[in-house]
């Protein structure tokens, strides 16, 4: 059985997450001591004890959920599953850090200070109000992308996240956004909304927060990931650091090819994945990207004993 383990990405921030974690396994408590260290500060009160809204601040919310799903993964480890259990890595945006620091290609320090970096940077590069975001539900990237293109007019409007065959994500000035809302009605959409979030992801108005990040990564060591990255902005497998890093700038401004990534795990043999950290996103995005590929969630010690037993009964 082909395996991927699958990393979260913003939105799936929850006060208390990973504490049990962390309660349980000594080797995930250390990771939240070493983001910690690396960051300067108490993340982990933030986490468990915090307000929800500070956590999900950009600059809170990526190294934190980093922090959760490496957690979790060294608690899989405890009980003796390594990442030789996967056949690829992948997240979704921030994830793509979370999977580069599982594969070994980057430190967990360093992931925790590129995220910091990352977050802010993003949040920066637009004015509050300026940007938004919103979710088109019931058309393909194709019928979306072309929908984007119509109402950017003089504006930013891009198609952000090709998330599943019927969730795509535009991004870029909100009266552009706004238009597009408006225009999906007629165009056969299921139904489309703005979304809650700080910033315009993952379009051309974050090239500041690209820049930002280029240099950033210049200044890290990577070494290659100890199995393959699917690549948000490629759908496809890459190793070589350098073009990783390319890969990690490029993501910043570009279209987050989520569906196409799976398709393309599952046409190299994956049938299952596991999502490593907070919430259960990715896991129906799965569902509905290949049906017959098997989810399992690690986010509990309770998770991380059923996938265990699991692995040892298969």
């Amino acid at each position: 059985m082909g395996r991927a383990f699958i990393f979260p990405g913003q939105g799936a921030q929850t006060i208390g997450m990973g504490r049990a974690l962390a309660d349980a396994y000594p080797a995930a408590r250390d990771v939240f001591d070493e983001v910690d260290d690396a960051l300067g500060e108490p993340l982990s009160a933030l986490i468990w004890e915090g307000n929800a809204e500070t956590l999900t601040l950009t600059q809170n919310a990526q190294p934190a959920l980093m922090a959760t799903s490496l957690a979790a993964l060294r608690a899989l480890e405890a009980e003796g599953v390594t990442l030789d259990a996967a056949q690829f890595v992948a997240g979704h945006s921030l994830g793509e850090y979370s999977a580069l620091a599982a594969a070994g290609a980057l430190s967990i320090a360093d992931t925790a200070r590129l995220l910091r970096i990352r977050g802010r940077a993003m949040q920066e590069a637009v004015p509050v109000g300026v940007g938004a975001m919103a979710a088109i539900l019931g058309l393909d990237f194709e019928a979306v992308t072309a929908l984007a293109k119509d109402a950017a007019e003089d504006d930013v409007c891009q198609a952000a996240n090709d998330n599943d065959p019927g969730q795509v994500v535009v991004s870029g000035h909100k009266a552009a956004v706004e238009r597009a809302v408006e225009m999906a009605k007629g165009r056969g959409a299921k139904r489309a909304m703005l979304l809650p979030v700080s910033a315009p992801f993952h379009c051309a108005l974050m090239q500041p927060a690209a820049e930002v990040m280029r240099e950033a990564l210049e200044e890290v060591a990577m070494d290659r990931p100890a199995v393959p990255l699917v690549a948000n902005v490629r759908a496809g497998a890459v190793t070589e650091p350098g073009e990783i890093r390319a890969l990690l700038v490029e993501q910043v401004t570009g279209s987050v090819r989520w569906r196409e990534s799976v398709s393309f795990m599952a046409q190299e043999g994956v049938t299952e994945t596991w999502e490593i950290g907070a919430g259960k996103a990715l896991s129906g995005m799965v569902r509905r990207i290949e049906r017959d590929m098997t989810v399992r969630n690690i986010g509990t010690p309770e998770d991380v004993v059923a996938a265990v037993a699991a692995l040892q009964g298969g």
